[in-house]
């Protein structure tokens, strides 16, 4: 995988980068910026090696989304010259983005010099964007391409210890490979978000109207002494949010957060921890009630002396929320932009949009 740094001869040559600007916006306006400021750095060096450049992103999932937002957006905060920078329409407007189909892929590739990946939280997807351009044009990694690989192997090669992994979210019957593997990397596995719910069930307790996935083969984990369940949750009952011990959840309740007692007990873990690797949060972050344990956590694990590695969308979506800006300055923190993507390459190590530039 070659860096941008190695190109040669780049002045007048024209860029095609593939960023991830499917962000969130609401009324007409981007909500959250964070990959797109991101994507910067690449973008501002390729300008000033004097290449033109052709953004390709796409927004919603199904190509409807005008990109209008998100170029608006865009040239406000990164005062560039519209003359030095143009976007390729939403690219899942196309069917053959996500086909990969070769016809389209052509296509694109006529458009620019050479390809620039810029886009590592959708790298997941071997699409026509991701895995297709870089089969017909010299291709590069973007500078937080290299950043996300550089911090996100430190969970995976030879990670310091103690090292504890944190995490939430839903969908258990996709995280199954990455717990297992964790159990076996990490010292502690703390696990919360609708994954608990999950365990809970498994273990015999009520969990009322809580999402679960009925994954199998949560029994043999259960039994695994680096797990930690916490011992407490919050749930809502009728209009009232309740902390009662994770055995006492009533057929009509719904488990909104970790409780107290288990934010506490995690303490400790964390400022012993020489690194804390945290995906999803531990609650319904959205719902009131919700998002308490994870800002706590939060809080005590940017206070930290561990190497910090936080990914996914909705966490970071969190981050944002208590307005923490030195978290952005600390060097012992790295957040990923990725989501799904993070999840995947902490699992198997690479991407498909990485194996591409190879």
């Amino acid at each position: 995988m070659r860096s941008i740094k190695t190109i040669k001869n780049i002045k007048g040559k024209t860029a095609l980068v593939r960023v991830d600007f499917n962000v969130p916006i609401k009324d007409g306006k981007v909500e959250d910026d964070f990959r797109i400021r991101k994507a910067l750095p690449t973008i501002n060096f390729l300008i000033k090696k004097g290449a033109q450049i052709i953004l390709i992103t796409h927004l919603g999932k199904d190509g409807t989304a005008s990109l209008e937002p998100v170029i608006k957006h865009f040239f406000k905060i990164s005062k560039l010259s519209k003359s030095k920078v143009e976007f390729f329409e939403n690219v899942r407007k196309f069917s053959g983005e996500m086909d990969n189909n070769v016809h389209f892929e052509r296509n694109l590739s006529r458009l620019g010099d050479f390809y620039v990946n810029e886009a590592f939280s959708v790298s997941h997807r071997a699409h026509t964007s991701i895995v297709g351009i870089p089969k017909h044009l010299p291709s590069y990694a973007g500078f937080q391409m290299e950043e996300e690989i550089k911090n996100l192997l430190k969970a995976i090669k030879n990670p310091k210890h103690p090292f504890l992994f944190i995490l939430g979210g839903a969908k258990f019957s996709t995280k199954m490979p990455l717990i297992k593997k964790y159990l076996k990397l990490a010292d502690y596995v703390f696990i919360g978000g609708a994954l608990l719910d999950d365990f809970l069930k498994a273990e015999g307790f009520e969990v009322g109207k809580s999402l679960v996935d009925d994954s199998k083969g949560i029994k043999e984990i259960l039994k695994n002494k680096k797990l930690i369940l916490p011992t407490d949750v919050v749930v809502k009952s009728g209009d009232k949010l309740i902390n009662k011990k994770s055995n006492e959840v009533k057929k009509d309740e719904i488990i909104l957060d970790v409780g107290t007692e288990s934010v506490k007990l995690l303490e400790p873990l964390i400022k012993k921890s020489k690194l804390i690797l945290w995906n999803g949060p531990l609650g319904k972050y959205e719902t009131k009630g919700g998002d308490k344990a994870t800002k706590e956590i939060l809080k005590t694990v940017i206070k930290s002396k561990a190497q910090v590695i936080i990914g996914g969308g909705d966490l970071v979506e969190v981050l944002s929320t208590l307005k923490a800006k030195s978290y952005k300055l600390k060097p012992n923190m790295f957040v990923s932009t990725g989501g799904g993507a993070t999840l995947d390459f902490l699992a198997n190590g690479t991407l498909p949009g990485i194996k591409a530039l190879g």
